[in-house]
């Protein structure tokens, strides 16, 4: 079985399949893929992603969702997540975190103030709801790290981790998740390919971030769900046991990451 902890199940690419999510759920039962969290960017996602979980998730397929605003929205948008409407949109049982939230400096760092207000809000709805966090960090994780340790927050999902064994140290010791997508097997992603085989197994998670991203190893093509195996191969190479075991480490962990404050 395997897990993958973060998609956008509205956003991908659907032309090998004529156009039809249906044909890309198939693949991921195909691929074995059991469980999967659909993740949300902005409040005009919600009832598509939601609409997609209830009508594809089943016993064969576990599916949820996140709610949250990403970092690299507009002000406006950002300025939209207030913790009431975070609350109010996140209190049912198929979503099952808040985010995706965070900092992003790599495309804009004239709203840092609005990103940094927005991560705070969205640890505030996270902590009254019991759900964990699912963060965004790019270009800033010294503020993404101080701002969770700040606030409190100790409960979530570093996604698409690409930073070194250090960074993963501080995330980890705030009582996250370190979640890896197929930037691991990049050949330049030396520091996080050592982040992983440091790593407590107990807090790995994998992911896909489809359709961005690059998939492992069909590079060229369009990522999806079904490549989630792929990462989890990758993993498993590292650390010399088979690609299922780690499918079935990190299905567990994100059990236990769901249950953590049920």
């Amino acid at each position: 079985m395997f897990t993958d902890t973060h998609c956008h199940l509205n956003r991908l690419d659907l032309t090998k399949y004529d156009g039809k999510l249906s044909g890309a759920i198939d693949a991921m039962k195909t691929a074995n893929v059991t469980r999967a969290m659909a993740i949300m960017c902005d409040f005009a996602e919600y009832d598509e992603i939601a609409n997609i979980v209830s009508t594809y998730g089943d016993e064969t397929l576990n599916l949820g969702m996140s709610v949250g605003i990403h970092p690299c929205e507009d002000i406006d948008i950002l300025k939209s997540a207030t913790v009431e409407r975070l609350i109010e949109t996140a209190d049912k049982d198929h979503v099952w975190a808040i985010g995706e939230t965070g900092l992003d400096y790599y495309w804009s760092t004239e709203n840092k103030k609005e990103q940094q207000a927005s991560l705070a809000r969205h640890i505030h709805a996270s902590q009254q709801l019991k759900k964990p966090l699912v963060i965004h960090m790019r270009d800033a994780k010294e503020d993404t790290l101080d701002i969770l340790k700040s606030e409190g927050a100790e409960h979530g999902i570093i996604h698409c981790f690409t930073e070194d064994w250090e960074t993963a140290k501080r995330a980890l010791d705030l009582g996250f998740y370190i979640s890896f997508s197929g930037i691991i097997s990049f050949k330049s992603a030396q520091n996080i390919q050592d982040a992983a085989r440091h790593m407590p197994r107990d807090r790995i998670l994998i992911e896909t971030d489809s359709p961005y991203l690059a998939p492992v190893p069909k590079r060229g093509r369009p990522n999806e769900p079904a490549y989630v195996p792929y990462v989890a191969s990758f993993i498993a190479d590292m650390y010399g046991c088979d690609s299922n075991e780690v499918g079935a480490l990190t299905a567990k962990n994100f059990e236990n990451l769901l249950a953590q404050y049920r």
